[in-house]
């Protein structure tokens, strides 16, 4: 299925009259979406491409989104890697540091989809000696 037969399916899920507009709620609180910052310290393959591209698919599986594209920079001559997964429900970017085995994870999704079920993913593929997750509840209504 192309991305833009993807988006169509998606934007049928957001009819008003179904009481879906991507909005989380849970715990008492309304809001856009979870936000986390994933820092992997101590990582490894940070400078693949294929498989940084492959963590990126397989995270973003894993959390229920809709992949619609990613876009990939490699940087020469350190090795680093920058990019971003855009999808229906948000995004995930990687920014990579291979010279000192360090990568930094962005992930925002909206609606029913799970950030958290990322992180296994993401430590499996690099193995890092130490994982840092920060959480921000974007848009906040109540």
């Amino acid at each position: 299925m192309n991305s833009q037969a993807l988006l169509a399916d998606v934007s049928a899920t957001q009819d008003p009259e179904d009481g879906y507009d991507f909005y989380v709620e849970k715990d008492g609180l309304r809001y856009a979406g979870t936000h986390l910052l994933i820092d992997l310290n101590g990582a490894s393959r940070l400078s693949e491409l294929e498989t940084v591209e492959d963590a990126l698919r397989r995270a973003v599986s894993a959390t229920g989104a809709t992949l619609l594209d990613i876009d990939l920079h490699h940087f020469t001559p350190q090795g680093g890697i920058s990019g971003v997964a855009i999808l229906a429900e948000s995004h995930m970017s990687i920014h990579t540091w291979p010279e000192t085995q360090f990568a930094a994870v962005d992930l925002f999704l909206c609606g029913r989809c799970d950030a958290y079920h990322a992180i296994p993913i993401l430590k499996e593929v690099f193995q890092p000696d130490r994982v840092q997750v920060t959480e921000h509840k974007r848009g906040l209504v109540t």
